[in-house]
């Protein structure tokens, strides 16, 4: 496939399309001063950026709504020009509770709609604000999954325009085909966001989303932060791996710019994170390069199978998406 800058969308099966590279806009709220947020989009969408992925657990919709609203107030984009993904949170499963929570969203964003809302866990908490419901010794409380409920939710939302399109995160094909399967399914889910790397490059579950019209979004496309206090550390960083520095000394590329080719490639939609201004323009300078087939196959042949993103705290939780093999 020709991909550009300026062009390098894909179509997704409702008919909507998602631009192959975006912007994640995850951060630890405690951790990054006020402000930042709504700069790092700024800046993305002055260099090109047209895909911006956040949602209403990272606490800072409203910078990414101020900065695209700003950007459109200036007159060099639209507002269609922009593909913004939301995210449910696990507190908000309950059917009655899906479009209140997108609306709220849509309010924080002072967006008249987002472009994809997606699942962000298969796995439900107990209804209500608290982000995560603790008991009194500290640990999770879980409330009964009703994906398919919740589905049927989500569609609503897409038929009343607050969502272009519907998706999920982090489902293994087990979920997702509970969903597939759905009596009355009215719309299919376009898109899965799951980890996805060289180190863990999914193929099997590549392989069942193409059969079903589903994009694969990957998160931590260039591995991730090494905090060992949510991520597993027992994977070397990606970005030291000496394959991916020896391509890219090959096209003058650096290993990141490797690593999102190589996703993009596969027609994998990538959302690396970062706040820097250099990162995030070095991360959009992909399209004035392709790799080979044989760089293709040394990269695949780099899965470990490995996630950096285990979510072990929640491996109890009876739809714990990662105990399958995809």
């Amino acid at each position: 496939m020709s991909l550009t800058a300026e062009s390098h969308r894909v179509a997704l099966s409702d008919g909507n399309s998602i631009p192959l590279l975006g912007l994640g806009t995850y951060s630890e709220p405690k951790q990054t001063p006020k402000g930042a947020c709504a700069e790092s989009v700024k800046i993305a969408i002055d260099v090109g950026y047209r895909h911006i992925d956040g949602a209403f657990v990272y606490r800072n919709e409203h910078e990414v709504g101020q900065a695209i609203r700003e950007k459109i107030a200036e007159g060099n984009i639209k507002r269609e020009d922009i593909f913004y993904c939301g995210k449910l949170w696990n507190t908000y499963h309950p059917p009655e509770l899906v479009r209140p929570t997108l609306e709220k969203t849509l309010k924080v964003l002072q967006l008249d709609y987002v472009d994809l809302y997606i699942i962000e866990l298969p796995m439900a908490f107990k209804p209500g604000d608290v982000t995560y419901p603790l008991t009194a010794d500290g640990k999770f409380v879980y409330h009964k999954t009703d994906l398919c409920a919740t589905w049927e939710a989500m569609e609503a939302c897409k038929d009343a325009g607050l969502t272009k399109s519907i998706g999920v995160s982090n489902f293994n094909r087990r979920q997702l085909e509970m969903i597939l399967n759905k009596p009355g399914l009215k719309h299919k889910p376009v898109s899965n966001q799951v980890e996805c790397h060289p180190y863990f490059s999914q193929p099997k579950l590549l392989e069942f989303c193409r059969q079903h019209e589903i994009v694969i979004v990957g998160y931590s496309p260039l591995g991730t932060s090494r905090d060992e206090t949510w991520v597993n550390v027992s994977s070397p960083p990606l970005l030291k791996d000496p394959v991916l520095n020896a391509i890219g000394k090959k096209y003058n590329k650096t290993a990141a710019q490797v690593a999102l080719r190589f996703s993009v490639q596969r027609g994998v939609v990538v959302i690396p994170k970062s706040f820097h201004p250099e990162r995030i323009k070095e991360n959009f300078q992909i399209f004035d390069f392709s790799l080979t087939d044989e760089d293709m196959k040394e990269i695949l042949a780099l899965n470990k199978n490995v996630r950096y993103v285990e979510l072990l705290m929640w491996q109890d939780h009876p739809e714990y998406p990662f105990h399958d093999e995809y």
